[in-house]
């Protein structure tokens, strides 16, 4: 059984900051490509941003490129995504998920997901 828990969202300004946390409950935490979705009313949902299990390769959205950063600490099997800049349209339920596909970057590729957690940027 694989656990995914997200932490950290919240209602921010539009301008403002959010460090979103995953707590991941893995046998082998560095053998996943860990990524962020997120999923805002009436939309797919998306990926935001991945980082590999192979030489910490990242991905990101050109939504979010430049503002957002994902990191890993594979001692504490947590996942993170500072989110700074924040914007109205980033407002969405933002999701952690894991895969064992090098290079995942489509929703049917992870086969993990944590509950979600809600972001707000307001105007």
């Amino acid at each position: 059984q694989v656990q995914l828990v997200e932490s950290g969202g919240g209602l921010v300004q539009a301008g403002g900051s959010l460090r979103l946390s995953c707590a991941a409950s893995v046998r082998t935490f560095s053998s996943y490509t860990m990524a962020w979705f997120r999923q805002a009313p009436g939309k797919e949902r998306e990926v935001v941003t991945t980082v590999s299990w192979i030489g910490g390769t990242t991905y990101y959205a050109d939504s979010v490129k430049g503002r957002f950063t994902i990191s890993r600490d594979n001692a504490k099997n947590t996942l993170y995504l500072q989110m700074n800049s924040l914007k109205p349209e980033d407002t969405a339920v933002y999701y952690c998920a894991a895969s064992r596909i090098v290079a995942p970057f489509n929703v049917y590729e992870y086969n993990y997901w944590g509950q979600g957690t809600q972001v707000t940027v307001s105007s």
